[in-house]
């Protein structure tokens, strides 16, 4: 049986290589290497495999263990798995996921995969399941689980606990207990802790938080994780429209949601489209195509700055030393805006800034580049003394101070403004704010020129 981190303790790393003991079928030593590890470990090493090899692994688990690994790996993994599993281990296994992961996992695989899935589940099990899959995509009824413990308004602690007991063992969480009334409706919520040391005749309905923190089923998950966050939450009941208690959105769903949200950010912010699975295990091809989109679109958005530079062709000709500070002033720019868009974007996604704020933000950013941009004029100004005359580093100086507060303004501001439109912030992040600064940043540069040179 594999080996779980303790708290506080290092995480356990493979010693070797599984797909190397099972290409050369030492499956005595590769069962060893299951035992030895905790299942976060296995499921990272068994993505990293190709498929049948992965398989060959996992049948060698333990049913109690394999569950327990496969919760742990990606959708993706989780269908290319499946395909080698047949018969009642594959029965066995998606019966025992919890029904918001088994969820999950039926999102992402092909509509014949999610039928077999369906299929092989006990009529309680696929009712679940089957309702989880019915909410909205990227709903917070996605993530959630159905099995909850809800306890009556009426009941006496002692009684509480009773129910507790009886019901606990399939409830995928029982530290937070909901309170519902004879409608199911949301009554307040109840933590085990406060059951466990009070009165055992106190009324559960003393114990309750009269004003409890829930969302909507239909809500965005990421909303509600990041609620959970920020209110330092376990769990988070979940209700339908007319506040009736239909799950919970357990703390470590709440964590994928918001590392699939991150994830996807990081990737967009990179100019890069979000994928699934593990980077080891993702195609070549696959990635390129993530990316071919994104730079194609950036290369035809940097002939911007081609054509600006063909406009002011008779400035660089009469000043040809003007064309040796171009790639240190947009690269200054660019920098400049990629900082204030990545700090917005977090802000936004962290709800520490919203559209009402658009003009504090653009307020306080042309300050910040203001600034940044003056520091960096004097070394610009020594630069430019160094390798040209005063005059075009007195030109350099100030272009710095206008690109960087212009570049963070743009960078600052770029990120609300398409939310408002209903763009992902992410999308217009770094590589696309860099692009635009690009372009504006030489106008600013020319026309700075033709002013303080007189040409």
């Amino acid at each position: 049986m594999p080996q779980h981190t303790l708290p506080g303790e290092r995480r356990t790393e493979p010693t070797g290589s599984l797909e190397d003991l099972l290409t050369e079928h030492q499956y005595t030593a590769a069962a060893a290497w299951l035992n030895e590890h905790a299942a976060h470990v296995i499921a990272d090493e068994l993505a990293r495999i190709p498929p049948d090899t992965a398989a060959v692994a996992f049948r060698m688990l333990a049913k109690d263990d394999a569950l327990e690994v496969f919760e742990e790996l990606e959708p993706g993994d989780q269908q290319a798995l499946l395909e080698g599993v047949r018969g009642p281990r594959f029965s066995e296994l998606v019966e025992g996921m919890d029904p918001d992961d088994r969820a999950r996992m039926l999102r992402e695989v092909p509509a014949k995969v999610a039928k077999r899935v369906l299929a092989g589940l006990s009529t309680s099990e696929r009712q679940m399941t089957a309702a989880l899959l019915g909410y909205p995509d990227g709903s917070v009824g996605h993530y959630m689980t159905p099995e909850v413990v809800a306890l009556a308004e009426d009941l006496s602690v002692a009684a509480a606990l009773e129910v507790v007991r009886a019901k606990g063992g399939e409830a995928e969480t029982v530290y937070t207990l909901p309170v519902v009334n004879s409608s199911r409706r949301l009554r307040g919520v109840a933590e085990l802790r406060e059951l466990v040391l009070s009165d055992p005749t106190a009324m559960v309905s003393d114990l309750v938080s009269t004003a409890p923190t829930y969302m909507f089923a239909t809500d965005p998950a990421e909303d509600a994780a990041r609620l959970m966050s920020e209110a330092n939450l376990l769990n988070l009941p979940i209700v339908d429209s007319e506040k009736r208690l239909v799950g919970m959105l357990t703390f470590d769903d709440a964590i994928e949601v918001l590392e699939e949200a991150e994830s996807e950010d990081v990737a967009r912010q990179a100019g890069s489209a979000p994928w699934e699975g593990h980077y080891m295990a993702v195609g070549v091809l696959r990635l390129a195509r993530t990316r071919a989109v994104w730079l194609s679109l950036l290369l035809l958005a940097a002939t911007l700055t081609v054509g600006v530079t063909q406009a002011f062709e008779e400035t660089l000709a009469q000043v040809a030393a003007l064309a040796l500070f171009i790639p240190m002033l947009i690269g200054a720019g660019g920098n400049a805006g990629a900082q204030a868009a990545t700090a917005c974007v977090r802000a936004i996604a962290v709800g520490e800034i919203r559209m009402s704020d658009l003009g504090r933000v653009i307020w306080r950013e042309a300050r910040v580049g203001f600034l940044l941009g003056t520091m960096l004029a004097v070394l610009g100004l020594g630069i430019g003394a160094v390798f040209v005359d005063i005059p075009i580093a007195v030109v350099v100086g100030i272009s710095l101070i206008l690109i960087c507060a212009w570049a963070a303004t743009i960078g600052g501001t770029m990120p609300l403004l398409a939310r408002k439109v209903g763009i992902d912030p992410a999308v217009v992040s770094a590589p696309m704010v860099t692009t635009l600064v690009d372009a504006t940043g030489l106008v600013i540069y020319f026309v700075t020129a033709r002013l303080v040179l007189g040409i």
